[in-house]
């Protein structure tokens, strides 16, 4: 017993915990710029859902599983668009858009998937990325194997990290991102267009979400199901909350949620004596633990309030 569970905390799992961090990491990185701007993205889940179907039509139709990513972006982004029009040019409840998009977006993605593929029992299989190891830092013990083994998807949400927090917080952009989100009024006085901010925003975090479910579909999976995310755009969303509206704790969450995910993976398949339904529930324990350890966090004070010019 003591040898099995010595086994779980293996190379094995760090490199799983990676690998399921991707996902969580891209959408993220992408509801960081969303939220900061002021607009809440609780639609992460759905944006995922429709860049994970998209992914695997653009991989069917061309054979190249980069343009499945091009596809995943653009349906990510339009998806984005659609909560962005109904938040911030009709102000209408946030909360209540993103929802719908969830709801919509599970729905509409099996009716195209049956739409476009057929209504078959056989699994769809398409062109997928495959591990790329990094030439000699692969070679390096251990290290090499978990850190530099992986498809191209994961080295590059990972480089978001720094890239986001640098636009973030030392760039005129991100400053104008976050007056924008702290206060739109101030932020429009001195000519900043907060709507085409909110905007973009909006539309890039959407995008971001949309090449996240891109990685479960041909990053992982090679294939697409109903609701294939299963809720980890609400676990991003979370993470958001749990790293302070920050890249870099936003990025630790993603890290924590992605391990205990692996984790719950490794116990299923080492056949421990488990109820097999508290296994799966880990992660979203997990999540829901870390919600209520947060602490004081206060997010951007114009988060949720749609912004009216010229208003009193």
């Amino acid at each position: 017993m003591l040898e099995t569970l010595l086994s779980l905390f293996s190379s094995d799992l760090v490199y799983a915990s990676i690998r399921l961090t991707t996902p969580l990491l891209f959408a993220a990185m992408g509801g960081v710029f969303s939220e900061r701007s002021g607009v809440l993205n609780i639609g992460l889940e759905g944006m995922m859902l429709a860049g994970a179907l998209a992914a695997v039509i653009g991989s069917h139709q061309t054979g190249d599983p980069w343009m499945g990513v091009l596809y995943a972006l653009i349906a990510g982004g339009i998806t984005a668009l659609l909560h962005a029009v109904i938040t911030i040019t009709f102000r209408a409840d946030q909360v209540v858009s993103g929802v719908a998009i969830n709801i919509l977006m599970l729905g509409l993605t099996g009716v195209v998937f049956r739409a476009y593929f057929g209504i078959t029992t056989a699994q769809i299989r398409v062109p997928a990325f495959i591990p790329m190891p990094v030439p000699l830092l692969s070679e390096i013990p251990f290290l090499g194997t978990v850190l530099f083994d992986h498809i191209p998807l994961v080295y590059i949400a990972f480089l978001l990290v720094p890239l986001v927090h640098f636009t973030m917080f030392h760039t005129t952009w991100g400053l104008k991102i976050r007056a924008v989100g702290e206060h739109p009024r101030a932020a429009d006085t001195v000519g900043v267009n907060v709507f085409l901010i909110r905007y973009l925003c909006v539309i890039f975090s959407g995008m971001l979400a949309g090449v996240g479910g891109a990685v479960m579909t041909i990053g992982f999976l090679n294939t697409f199901m109903e609701n294939i995310t299963a809720g980890r755009g609400f676990i991003a969303f979370s993470a958001i909350i749990f790293g302070k509206w920050n890249p870099l704790g936003a990025f630790l969450a993603c890290l924590l949620f992605g391990a205990a995910d692996a984790f719950q993976l490794r116990i299923q398949a080492f056949g421990l004596e488990l109820p097999y339904q508290l296994v799966v529930m880990l992660p979203y324990v997990v999540t829901l633990l870390a919600l209520f350890g947060v602490g004081r966090a206060r997010a951007p004070a114009a988060s949720c309030l749609p912004y009216v010019r010229d208003s009193a």
